[in-house]
């Protein structure tokens, strides 16, 4: 089945790390009520400097059956590997954070998809940790954050481990997954954290062992974005783990969410604080030796980043629209940002996205419904063609 989108004319506050947004799920139990894939009037009202494609982007499911989706990524092998953030848990944390605890974890609740050319889910690795917050909170879900690649060897990022989230016996960090579906921890991200704090972290959003978000393979390392504490490290195969840059030190609590790479630099997009202010989060260029710039402004809650061979930055927007204060289902976008700057609104009316990668066809890949309504297989992998 197929939806295609209509064509458009052309925050100092409460402080949340992603996913642990702490507002009512309002229509978010609505779990069997997909969003319909077409701008309405308040989308376009909200269109802003976005001008319409010539023709309308084609948005398609690619896979469901998922568990609170997050990063993905390609393999060599051709298919799509998901992050999901599974299913949380009931074990008691050990350290409470006040802002949304206390948390409760499972050693065994979330697990890494691979998705074939034709849609078809088969597990990777199950058993892995997953965590939730309060009930007040909303109950939402981090697990497995993000995969990435170097060369043929698999490796995975954890958000929802160590003793903060009720699962003191793993801590987050990054594994390497074999083809057997075992796998072992590579470096002691929960460690480097509080051994290495940054300049400028959140009081009363502050977490022990980090809520860890995106991760990308960059010539033989990995690099990952932490946002509850503000930092883009650097990770080796071998386990040792590096800060490229305290993004809290100079930029404060945005929260960075997205990493992306181009031309020889980084490329970090925030979600920012809650409420939501339209506009006020932004693309920031960082350089291997730790340099920082605004590349981009006036975007809204970015999840996701990927650039193609043209040079053409793609931005995923969460929740967009006037007066949309917290996440809200069926308003996410994805946006493309020419090297001029000039913006085109690629597909709108999305539910609740997560995370976005550009494949090797020239598509982007989308996880859809990737947290609010309970983990019973609604989440999804969105293809939108782009002409």
């Amino acid at each position: 089945m197929k939806f295609q989108t209509t064509t458009l004319p052309t925050r100092n506050s409460t402080s949340l790390s992603p996913l642990r947004c702490s507002f009512f799920l309002i229509g978010l139990t609505l779990a069997c009520s997909l969003p319909s894939w077409r701008a309405n009037a308040a989308d376009i009202a909200n269109a802003g400097e976005e001008i319409a494609l010539p023709t309308a982007s084609i948005v398609s499911v690619f896979a469901s059956g998922l568990n609170n989706p997050r990063g993905l990524k390609f393999g060599p092998d051709g298919n799509l590997y998901v992050a999901e953030g599974g299913t949380g848990g009931l074990n008691p944390p050990c350290v409470v954070v006040p802002a949304v605890g206390p948390y409760t974890g499972n050693v065994t609740g979330a697990r890494i998809s691979k998705i074939s050319a034709g849609g078809f889910r088969t597990t990777v690795v199950d058993n892995l940790p997953s965590s939730q917050t309060s009930p007040d909170s909303g109950s939402l879900i981090s697990g497995v954050a993000d995969v990435a690649f170097i060369g043929n060897d698999l490796y995975a990022v954890l958000a929802g481990a160590g003793c903060s989230h009720g699962v003191p016996s793993v801590p987050n960090g990054v594994i390497r997954v074999f083809p057997n579906s075992s796998w072992t921890l590579r470096a002691n991200l929960s460690r480097f954290l509080m051994n290495h704090p940054v300049a400028n972290p959140n009081p009363e959003d502050f977490e022990p062992d980090g809520t860890w978000y995106s991760m990308i393979a960059v010539d033989g390392d990995l690099y990952a974005v932490e946002p509850n504490h503000g930092e883009l490290d650097k990770i080796t195969p071998g386990g040792s783990v590096s800060r490229v840059l305290d993004i809290s030190a100079s930029q404060g609590h945005i929260v960075p969410t997205a990493v992306a790479f181009h031309n020889g630099n980084f490329y970090v997009g925030n979600l920012n604080t809650f409420p939501i202010v339209p506009g006020s989060s932004k693309v920031l260029k960082i350089t291997p030796t730790g340099q920082i710039t605004v590349f981009r402004s006036g975007l809204t809650t970015i999840l996701g980043l990927a650039f193609d061979s043209a040079g053409r930055l793609y931005v995923l927007e969460n929740t967009t629209g006037q007066g949309n204060q917290f996440p809200t289902p069926g308003t996410g976008k994805v946006i493309r940002i020419d090297p001029s700057g000039s913006r085109t609104l690629i597909a709108s009316g999305l539910f609740l996205p997560t995370a976005m990668t550009l494949g090797p066809d020239g598509a982007l890949y989308v996880s859809n419904v990737g947290f609010g309504p309970p983990p019973n297989g609604i989440g999804q992998v969105l293809k939108i063609t782009v002409p």
